[in-house]
């Protein structure tokens, strides 16, 4: 694999993808698993997890992660380049005829067709988390009980998070004692 297809991978997602973050993540799955083969849905789902737990831009932390794993130091150089070259590009050019735009009807409507659509890119990865994570009826109450915390007692999800460390660490251990003789 040569660095320009690790730039031009990164490029390609990041210059058709609108909505940012989860709407990414389609693309991102397609291109990193299925068109390219650089990594497993497990990885994917593994990397995913990390990215968005870190402090910084999803899509950025996927790529670092990614072209770390794939060509090392200079890959996650290479892959965090073209992760942030189109949108950095699309935002100079937003900003130079961003004026001039502002007040034209066509404009309007095309960002109003364009929100369903980003909502639609951001439910289908949910739902393909929620079955790569393995989740049943069983436990399904752990996302639920979760958005019911930030939603309805506004708990930080920073607390949630380490509060699941916290349990994760604790429930191995427990299950690690009952194995052992």
């Amino acid at each position: 694999m040569k660095y320009c297809s690790l730039f031009g991978t990164f490029f390609k997602v990041g210059a058709t993808t609108i909505g940012g973050g989860f709407a990414m993540i389609p693309a991102l799955k397609y291109e990193l698993v299925h068109n390219h083969g650089w990594i497993t849905e497990e990885e994917f789902t593994n990397y995913m997890v990390v990215a968005q737990s870190m402090p910084g831009i999803f899509i950025a932390n996927m790529a670092t992660a990614v072209g770390y794993k794939l060509k090392g130091t200079r890959g996650a150089i290479v892959a965090l380049l073209g992760c942030a070259a189109a949108p950095i590009i699309f935002i100079l050019l937003i900003a130079a005829v961003a004026h001039q735009l502002n007040h034209i009807a066509i404009v309007e409507h095309i960002f109003m067709g364009l929100r369903p659509v980003v909502v639609a890119l951001i439910v289908v990865p949910v739902f393909t988390l929620a079955r790569s994570a393995h989740l049943t009826w069983c436990n399904c109450w752990i996302p639920l009980a979760t958005l019911l915390l930030i939603v309805l007692c506004h708990i930080s999800p920073v607390w949630i998070v380490v509060a699941a460390i916290a349990g994760g660490f604790l429930w191995g251990a427990q299950r690690n004692k009952r194995e052992l003789p």
